[in-house]
């Protein structure tokens, strides 16, 4: 897969915005690096495209800017010349796809019919737009106009929102979804960059869906591990069901058997996505520890931050 299509995959959500004045591109391209999505689709409907791509691709190289509507291979090179880094279309335009290729470019250009889509796969494009995704029918028509072609990714983009969020990325085939619910054209004009920041939060954390699915308590062995799990299972009436390296009391509390991760225990901590998770606090400035992983067909069901947290060890898992 190709590296920025990696990225794109691990941010999960694609700001696609209207910026009319060039001058708030910074501002705006910071709030949505503080609300944890540095990345940003720029569309060419506006004059202040070109210059706003320039700005924030100069100010904040560690974000991922594109260009979006793009209409014509002029476009193109104008927007890459100002320091986009991958390119979207409305349309599957024949043209611009080729000459993004040749250039060495991403691009993710619009579908919305088999067709379009074979015409992708002639190309040897690896991701395309559905777009307008809820016009054309929403997750329902994805399901069934993708369902012949397994070895392609989809960005559904036009009338994602907070609320469908999470149904589209749960379908396999989305790569990620772009949107611009967060970064509404009437927040940018009146330079409202703190709720920009608190909506950019609030879809990263729904698309997360962090949640805390344990605890684990450290005991000295076996005996004392049960001991405990028996007090906690008299004193709160929940059910102890006994394990080879733990036991657990109810479905919140673990006691681990001696040897465990952290000082005093570990956090189980549920994600919608656990690959995105990981992404996500790597840029939080945190890391994982590869050799803690569990994996099922090659993809992480569980992974240990290397670092404690109050004394407890972080363990992300995998919603089922």
């Amino acid at each position: 897969m190709h590296d920025i299509l990696k990225q794109i995959g691990d941010l999960g959500i694609v700001p696609v915005v209207v910026i009319n004045d060039a001058a708030a591109a910074v501002s705006l391209g910071e709030a949505l690096c503080t609300g944890g999505l540095p990345c940003a689709e720029v569309t060419f409907r506006t004059a202040a495209a070109e210059e706003s791509i320039r700005r924030m691709a100069s100010a904040l190289p560690h974000m991922l800017v594109g260009a979006g509507t793009v209409l014509t291979v002029e476009q193109v090179d104008r927007a890459v010349a100002a320091g986009a880094r991958f390119i979207v279309s409305p349309g599957f335009n024949p043209a611009v796809v080729k000459h993004c290729l040749d250039r060495g470019v991403l691009v993710t250009p619009g579908v919305g019919t088999p067709t379009e889509i074979e015409m992708a796969l002639g190309f040897g494009l690896a991701a395309v737009k559905f777009f307008p995704a809820e016009s054309l029918g929403g997750l329902a028509m994805l399901k069934a106009i993708s369902a012949p072609y397994g070895m392609l990714r989809f960005i559904p983009t036009g009338g994602i929102n907070a609320e469908n969020l999470g149904s589209y990325l749960a379908f396999p085939k989305v790569l990620a979804c772009g949107g611009s619910w967060m970064v509404k054209p009437d927040l940018i004009d009146a330079g409202n960059f703190a709720e920009i920041i608190r909506l950019t939060r609030e879809a990263v954390q729904a698309m997360l869906g962090f949640g805390l699915a344990h605890v684990g308590l450290n005991a000295d062995g076996a005996d004392e591990a049960l001991a405990v799990a028996r007090q906690l299972s008299v004193l709160f009436g929940f059910p102890t069901k006994e394990g080879n390296s733990s036991n657990f009391v109810g479905t919140a509390l673990e006691i681990v058997k001696g040897g465990g991760r952290g000082t005093y225990g570990h956090l189980a901590m549920q994600t919608n996505n656990i690959q995105r998770a990981i992404a996500y606090l790597t840029r939080q400035g945190y890391a994982v520890d590869p050799a803690s992983a569990k994996e099922t067909e090659g993809v992480p069901t569980a992974i240990y931050l290397t670092d404690e947290i109050g004394g407890f060890a972080v363990h992300l898992l995998q919603k089922k």
